[in-house]
């Protein structure tokens, strides 16, 4: 799908629910995308995911966020003027849904990978009407009745009632394609039924007369509209070409070396032409009838460069042709196809036996000959002769194209803008060309830019969250200047490492020997630390300090102190650094925490537990971990082995009763 859709889903779940919402969603579909290109192609099945995802979050159905999903895509794309287009079908919503075909052939010039449904009014009536959905996409049956409730409301003033009476091969949550247990192809075929107020549009219908003077114009002969439109051919009710015209049976036969050039008239429709648009349609009498208001696109069927079209060009007898009269111009087409026969007779062998399919890709390689003709045009019913008749015109976009189908700006229709448009379209390709590689470049550098500066926000933001909580930074960023709380109880631990030789000479090596020594040490101190039960607060010289229960609160801030220090003295032991020791004390009480300062802010902590945990990792003995007897008391009685020190002269304290703490209640 293209990014358009994705685009209008973002804006107006972001504008409906929250940007918080939209991120959350993002994340549980695992959307890498901040921003959607709008002609870049996207997966069909991140549309599903994403309403699911949606529905998760918000509580609505799946059903409910599809076809929100759906007039989202409506409010949306007026931004870009489609919405004048969709006015100006008609007068009437029905109108529209007869155009609806049309509008999406209009739109594959400005959307050429567009893989749009197809979509056709099969009845009308005073309370509404029956459409019918074709896809190859599963699971968007309810995104289409959001479009169509919308477009119904927004631009012709009606509140309709959109829902599926029968459905095939459809599967609610998915796009990826009907599951197909047998070789032909599946096609998601969904019909609705409308109900709105259509009796002004019936009325109008059923009421319409002819004027007077056009009862009393003569019969025209149909062979006028023969001439008028020479692409143009008749079809009877069993779906054989009766007529055509002069051109469309020359590129037959220019196409087709390896037919009998009187075979076209009186052949099945379908044998001779593919119908491209509206897709996947049955193409007999009832369906075409009620189908006159669509744009129909057919394909010349080809014979190719393959083996079986030249053999048949090679043994056909182009002398002996039965009496049929052909005109100077077929003529000259069947001469110029028995030159290619002989042309190519020399080459069998090294051409015609390669595929016209790439076994890499498994499509079609393009042809080195003539492309396929497109005829896009218009059923009308001949009421005189009881026919349809096909009033098409090649389907050509520039000079290229039109030499590739083997076709001069002679043979377009003189009277219409086939060959101003053909001119049109050689002049202004390359500008148009450059201008979208331009702007796509520029999209690519927009992406890039975006990507880049959230990759410095990560950044921006891991760095802060290493030197404030991440908690308290969120508050600051909320507006709270003043980020100051007080715990009732914590733990402080003091981590000091001994032994590192710095005897304030002036000798450069032994001074960088002690910074790398002491980097490797904190580092694997910081690797104990697991948040959100330990926070590191800070190094100062060889003092590593840490706390459990603050930023966040945490009722077992003791037993997880305790276990940091026995972690610590265990890792550093095993390390095996020459000569280098660690000590550790531990004291809990209360704090009071905020950050301080405004250049390179910190997150401190401050009160008398703070002093009393630094005077006993000060007066501890290396390799141990000594507590106050607040912490001793706290994880003795969970397990943990605590032998009493003693009383220890603490400066500024005087004489207390520490404990040395020995092993975890896990190590007994």
């Amino acid at each position: 799908m293209y990014g358009m859709l994705y685009e209008s889903v973002q804006h107006y779940v972001q504008e409906e629910y929250g940007l918080e919402i939209w991120t959350k969603v993002c994340r549980i579909v695992d959307c890498k995308h901040n921003s959607f290109k709008t002609h870049q192609i996207y997966p069909d099945k991140l549309m599903p995911d994403i309403a699911a995802a949606l529905s998760a979050c918000t509580g609505e159905s799946f059903d409910f966020c599809m076809n929100f999903f759906g007039k989202c895509f409506v409010r949306f794309f007026s931004n870009f003027g489609y919405d004048k287009m969709i006015r100006s079908t008609g007068r009437y919503f029905c109108d529209f849904l007869q155009s609806i075909d049309n509008i999406h052939l209009i739109m594959r010039f400005t959307y050429p990978k567009m893989k749009s449904p197809s979509m056709q009014l099969t009845s009308m009536d005073d309370c509404g009407a029956v459409i019918l959905y074709r896809s190859g996409r599963t699971g968007m049956s309810k995104y289409l009745i959001g479009q169509m409730t919308e477009v119904a409301r927004e631009f012709y003033g009606l509140e309709i009632k959109a829902y599926v009476i029968d459905s095939q091969n459809d599967i609610t949550g998915g796009t990826a394609g009907p599951i197909k247990l047998t070789d032909g192809p599946l096609t998601v075929i969904v019909k609705y039924r409308l109900d709105f107020d259509n009796r002004e549009y019936m009325a109008k219908r059923v009421n319409t007369n002819a004027h007077p003077s056009q009862l009393r114009m003569p019969t025209v002969n149909l062979n006028v509209f023969l001439e008028l439109f020479p692409f143009t051919f008749v079809l009877n009710h069993d779906m054989k070409i009766t007529q055509a015209g002069e051109k469309i049976v020359e590129t037959w036969i220019m196409h087709n070396p390896g037919a009998n050039p009187k075979g076209f008239i009186g052949a099945h429709v379908m044998d001779l032409f593919y119908c491209r648009r509206p897709k996947d349609t049955t193409i007999d009498w009832d369906t075409l009838i009620q189908m006159r208001a669509v744009l129909f696109e057919f394909e010349l069927i080809r014979t190719g460069h393959n083996r079986a079209a030249y053999d048949a060009v090679i043994n056909m007898d182009f002398e002996n042709y039965d009496d049929m009269l052909l005109n100077e111009a077929q003529t000259m087409a069947l001469e110029k196809a028995k030159e290619l026969c002989e042309k190519k007779s020399n080459e069998l062998d090294v051409e015609v036996g390669e595929e016209e399919i790439d076994p890499a890709t498994g499509e079609r390689r393009s042809s080195q000959g003539l492309r396929s003709i497109l005829l896009k045009g218009q059923m009308f019913y001949i009421k005189d002769v009881d026919s349809l008749i096909f009033l098409c015109s090649p389907l050509i976009e520039n000079l290229d194209e039109l030499h590739s189908i083997g076709l001069y700006l002679n043979d377009l229709n003189p009277h219409g803008l086939s060959r101003e448009l053909v001119m049109a379209g050689w002049q202004h390709c390359s500008k148009l060309e450059m201008l979208f590689e331009k702007e796509e470049q520029r999209s690519d550098e927009l992406e890039k830019s975006l990507e880049l500066a959230d990759s410095w926000k990560r950044q921006g933001d891991d760095l802060l969250y290493s030197m404030i909580p991440r908690p308290i930074a969120e508050r600051m960023r909320m507006g709270h200047e003043h980020v100051c709380q007080s715990f009732e109880e914590v733990s402080v631990i003091f981590i000091e490492v001994m032994n590192i030789k710095d005897s304030g000479s002036n000798n450069i090596q032994e001074a960088m020997q002690a910074v790398n020594t002491l980097n490797q040490v904190f580092s694997a101190l910081d690797e104990e630390i697991i948040s959100p039960f330990v926070y590191k607060v800070e190094t100062v010289g060889m003092v590593y300090m840490a706390v459990s229960g603050a930023p966040d609160m945490n009722p077992l801030h003791a037993e997880h102190a305790c276990d940091l220090a026995l972690r610590v003295i265990k890792k550093i032991k095993n390390h095996h650094e020459a000569d280098v020791a660690i000590r550790v004390g531990i004291n809990s009480g209360p704090v009071v925490a905020g950050v301080v300062g405004l250049k390179v802010p910190r997150y401190c902590l401050f009160g008398d537990t703070v002093n009393t945990a630094s005077r006993m990792e000060s007066s501890c003995e290396p390799w141990k971990i000594q507590l106050s007897n607040n912490t001793a008391m706290k994880v003795r009685e969970v397990g943990y082995k605590v032998e009493s020190r003693g009383t220890v002269k603490v400066k500024g304290k005087g004489e207390m009763e520490t404990f040395w703490l020995l092993e975890g209640p896990d190590d007994k």
